[in-house]
């Protein structure tokens, strides 16, 4: 069934993310007022290297928790969003990817709320560049063993969906 959508309007945009109101048509003909969240698509990376993955130890204030990330941020426009993953994996860890990477997936992480798409890449280390460009990004950077995911995801130490589709994927086989 699919709803259809009567009018929009903004209610709040910045250079980040775009608020949305929607007057939205059901099927049975009632019309409800739905919010929706656009926001640039994201392009993120996981390098693998000995079997451990290249990964952030982030504080999220939003949520006020920690967690193991893959690197990752926005596709800018008319960016390539490998190019983007491969930018963001330097700029967040000081590693760089071995190009080209490998396409993972494409995921809708909230697409009832929230419209972005994230590409996800897998890579090899092609060295290291340096300290990462922003300090604020993460408070460790390290190399987690692969073997290590289930129980990091058990204790709650990753519980971010792009990293989990990511990592849940690689450790799949599938790719």
């Amino acid at each position: 069934m699919r709803w259809t959508v009567r009018s929009a309007r903004t209610l709040y945009q910045d250079q980040w993310v775009r608020l949305r109101t929607a007057d939205v048509e059901l099927p049975d003909g009632r019309r409800l007022d739905h919010r929706l969240i656009e926001a640039a698509d994201g392009a993120h990376a996981v390098l693998v290297e000995g079997g451990r993955a290249l990964l952030l130890w982030r504080h999220r204030f939003i949520t006020d928790t920690w967690g193991w990330e893959v690197p990752g941020g926005a596709v800018e426009p008319g960016e390539d969003p490998a190019a983007a993953a491969a930018r963001e994996v330097e700029e967040e860890t000081g590693w760089l990817p071995r190009l080209p990477m490998r396409p993972i997936l494409r995921m809708q992480p909230m697409p009832g709320l929230f419209a972005a798409r994230h590409h996800l890449f897998r890579g090899e280390p092609a060295g290291y560049s340096g300290p990462p460009a922003h300090g604020f990004e993460a408070e460790r950077i390290e190399w987690v063993p692969l073997a290590d995911v289930p129980r990091l995801i058990d204790k709650g130490h990753i519980t971010e969906s792009t990293t989990l589709v990511a990592l849940l994927t690689i450790l799949s086989g599938e790719r």
